[in-house]
């Protein structure tokens, strides 16, 4: 379901910001291709109406232009995703393994990496966008516009300064999903490992 897919791609968008000089969703969007990696670290509060608690996960990532997404999970359990334009792989103890793209994490993976990307152009098309606050500190509401989306999506929020720090997924069902991304840096070059990761 290319759903999911869509909506995502335009909070990557934001992770990769840098400041603007005029804050305006055109100069945030041309910002976001800038950096070549990103590294951080999150946190993911999935809140399920049948639960009292959230569910939590833990890890790091890497964004890397031209490459992909590494999705380090370390809690609750330890695995390693790789997100790029072919699809989701699962590192196991023979390496890699490509992911069925059907696969409910695989299309969650999937968009969260074109909003990464920064792929921008239908946003506008499925989702009414606000902006508030400044380069510093600001806010992004996507609103969905189609029945299809409705169906999925109440609202997204993002939130952040010079980087993304909060994605919020308000699903019409009741659930939703907070990402807190973490200490994200854009000045430190892919180590060796990572390079041999996106080369394999």
């Amino acid at each position: 379901m290319n759903l999911f897919t869509k909506s995502l791609s335009v909070l990557a968008l934001l992770l990769v910001s840098s400041l603007a000089s005029a804050f305006d969703l055109q100069q945030l969007s041309e910002q976001l291709a800038k950096p070549d990696v990103i590294h951080g670290q999150f946190i993911q509060e999935k809140h399920l109406r049948a639960l009292p608690q959230p569910l939590l996960s833990k890890g790091s990532f890497v964004l890397a232009k031209n490459h992909g997404l590494l999705w380090l999970l370390k809690t609750p359990l330890q695995q390693d995703y790789r997100i790029t334009a072919k699809g989701i792989a699962r590192r196991d103890a023979n390496g890699w393994q490509w992911l069925p793209n059907k696969s409910a994490g695989a299309e969650q993976n999937r968009l969260f990496l074109a909003v990464l990307q920064g792929d921008s152009s239908g946003l506008q098309r499925d989702f009414e966008l606000a902006l508030s606050g400044d380069a510093q500190q600001w806010k992004l509401t996507l609103t969905p516009r189609s029945v299809l989306l409705k169906q999925v999506f109440n609202r997204i929020n993002i939130d952040g300064g010079a980087l993304v720090k909060t994605i919020e997924l308000q699903e019409t069902q009741g659930d939703s999903t907070v990402l807190r991304m973490l200490d994200s840096i854009a000045s430190q070059p892919l180590s060796d490992a990572e390079q041999h990761d996106f080369a394999e």
